[in-house]
Formats: C-alpha cells, structure tokens, sequence
C-alpha cells in the first residue's frame, strides 16, 4: 500500500480521472455479475430440462467479455491503487485520500455522485464516521505565508 498523502487540493484535483476510472470498473463488474447471471441462468435450465440446446458461440462469446470485464476492472482499480487513492467500496464508488493533518493521518472519504470531497473520517471509523471538512483539513498541506 502506499504511502502518499494528499492534501485537499491535491485530492480535489484528482476526482475526474479517478471518477472516470471507477467508472470503468463498476460498469465492469456489472457487466461480470451480468453475465454469471445468464450462464447460471442457462445451467438451471439445464438442470430443469434434462439438457437443451446450448448455443456454444454465444456463451463463448459472452465468457470472453467476462474475462475482458475482469480484466477492466482489475487495471482501473490498480491504477487508482497506484495514484495512492483506496479504493473502500466498488458497489457504492468510495475512495479515500490519505491526508495528514498536524502529524496524524485521516482519511479524505469521496463516493460517486458528490461533487468534490466534503468529508473525512479516521482510520479505524470508516464511512460510518465521516464528519465535515473542517479548517484544519483545508490547511493541511498548504504553505505559510
């Protein structure tokens, strides 16, 4: 895991690419959930009927935009990994920013669909514990005059 922190500003600046990114990578993860729905979808049919006609290509077919799928998600959330940025919760879109703020480190708390970062919270509280930027948050980081 790494180590870096941000600073507010630094975070804010990084929300587009980062949404875009967990974009990609829950629109993955449905498409995968989609379909291991059909292919169970298929088995019980299978199971029901005492077999039927499988069409082979398509299944192939809708296997391999699984693994491509797979393969999406797991790039995204690596690159968003790899900026520093934690990826808490794919489902709802929660990342968190290491900040560290008069020697301590906090946790800078976005999720999909807020427009820029308004929360935090400590490490052992989690998303249950988010609070509102204060003015220590908003100076962390920031040069003296």
């Amino acid at each position: 895991m790494s180590t870096r922190t941000f600073t507010l500003q630094d975070a804010q600046m990084l929300l587009p690419t980062l949404e875009s990114l967990l974009r990609t990578a829950i629109n993955s993860k449905q498409l995968i959930e989609e379909v291991d729905a059909e292919v169970q979808d298929l088995a019980h049919r299978i199971f029901l009927n005492g077999g039927t006609l499988v069409k082979v290509v398509e299944v192939a077919r809708r296997k391999a935009e699984r693994e491509r799928a797979i393969q999406r998600a797991k790039d995204a959330v690596a690159e968003i990994h790899a900026t520093g940025v934690q990826v808490k919760d794919i489902d709802i879109g929660l990342l968190d920013f290491p900040c560290k703020v008069e020697g301590e480190i906090l946790l800078l708390c976005w999720k999909l669909g807020e427009e820029k970062i308004t929360h935090w919270h400590s490490p052992e509280e989690g998303f249950a514990g988010r609070k509102p930027i204060d003015e220590r948050i908003e100076r962390a980081g920031k040069k003296k005059r």
